[in-house]
């Protein structure tokens, strides 16, 4: 058994690895263990205006935007709640209601 760290923020013992995050089943909290060192790997996001993004904010598509594969649109004004932060081209995870579980790129909201 490794010794992993309690969760920061409900400090539960019962927290698990998942790749290269730490896990609480309890409260489902995500940090990585490089979290406690003062590393400059974080990921910084900016949305359309240059207003940093982190995860669990809430922001408003500036667009319209085609949902590739399908004929729905995700039109200008969608609130998006709750948004994860992800590495890559589309670094926005979200669920957008009634489209359901979509990537979306940064350049293309505002943090309302």
């Amino acid at each position: 058994m490794t010794n992993l760290p309690n969760c920061p923020k409900c400090n539960s013992e019962y927290t698990y690895e998942d790749g290269n995050l730490l896990v609480c089943p309890e409260c489902s909290y995500e940090w990585s263990m490089e979290s406690n060192d003062d590393s400059e790997d974080t990921l910084t996001v900016k949305d359309a205006n240059g207003t940093l993004l982190v995860d669990g904010d809430t922001v408003s598509v500036i667009k319209d935007l085609k949902i590739k594969g399908s004929s729905s649109v995700v039109k200008i004004g969608t609130k998006v709640k709750n948004i994860r932060l992800v590495d890559g081209d589309h670094n926005i995870d979200c669920k957008i209601d009634g489209i359901g579980a979509m990537k979306l790129k940064s350049e293309f909201v505002k943090k309302i």
